[in-house]
């Protein structure tokens, strides 16, 4: 642990470091981020991402997953750095260096009561409020390196249930791409993966017919990454 009493460097001027989490939802058929009421000055009131200033005693990542955890009461979900904002201007309070990283979660699986205790709301992507400093930039950020990775990676699966169909997975995909997927093509990519488990039961909440739930093979996915296999989706 880093000690404020023992600094070797002794430089005058000194900044903080944060990290700003831009956290995903998948519900109803619509992506959606969290945002989150600023309980503190400046702008108190204002919309936000969540974030903290890194600890001297934390890893870099290990701040962000407890940002995660102390808003969300979630852990081990998928978690990616995203850049580095450090416009000097970029910050009122004082000057400060942030570090995002974009996380996926399963909108069903968080607490509620805890999100609800940090004035939070979900927001459809297309309809996220003004949020204060740069916080914006960083969900357009985001978001594009979402579609990236979303293209050569099945990082949707992330924010589906575990069980799921065919055209709940096209769902989530046209949210992510803003666009329209052929269905027969996507259907057709999709399972020559190698990465889904057709199951014997059935969702049968929009037909009696119903369609097949499947779910992600965790296991072959990752001996198929380690096979250099291409994921590439749309």
């Amino acid at each position: 642990m880093s000690d404020p009493q023992n600094d070797l460097y002794q430089v005058r001027e000194k900044m903080y470091v944060a990290t700003d989490c831009i956290i995903f939802g998948f519900d109803e058929g619509k992506l959606k981020l969290l945002v989150f009421n600023r309980q503190v000055e400046p702008l108190k009131g204002e919309w936000s991402l969540i974030g903290s200033f890194v600890r001297l005693d934390e890893d870099l990542d290990v701040a962000c997953e407890r940002v995660l955890r102390e808003t969300t009461g979630l852990e081990n979900v998928f978690m990616q750095q995203l850049k580095c904002y450090g416009k000097k201007d970029r910050d009122p309070g004082y000057r400060c260096i942030s570090v995002a990283h974009y996380a996926l979660i399963r909108i069903d699986e968080y607490d509620k009561e805890l999100v609800s205790q940090h004035g939070a709301s979900w927001y459809e992507i297309n309809e996220v409020p003004q949020l204060i400093l740069d916080h914006n930039q960083m969900v357009l950020d985001a978001l594009k390196q979402l579609k990236y990775n979303a293209r050569y990676r099945p990082i949707g699966f992330e924010l589906l249930p575990e069980k799921f169909t065919i055209p709940q997975l096209q769902c989530l995909y046209e949210a992510i791409y803003q666009r329209e997927l052929d269905s027969r093509n996507f259907r057709k990519k999709v399972t020559s993966l190698r990465v889904l488990e057709k199951l014997d039961e059935k969702d049968k909440s929009s037909s009696k017919r119903g369609a097949f739930l499947y779910r992600f093979d965790h296991e072959n996915y990752q001996k198929l990454v380690e096979s250099g296999y291409d994921f590439e989706i749309a």
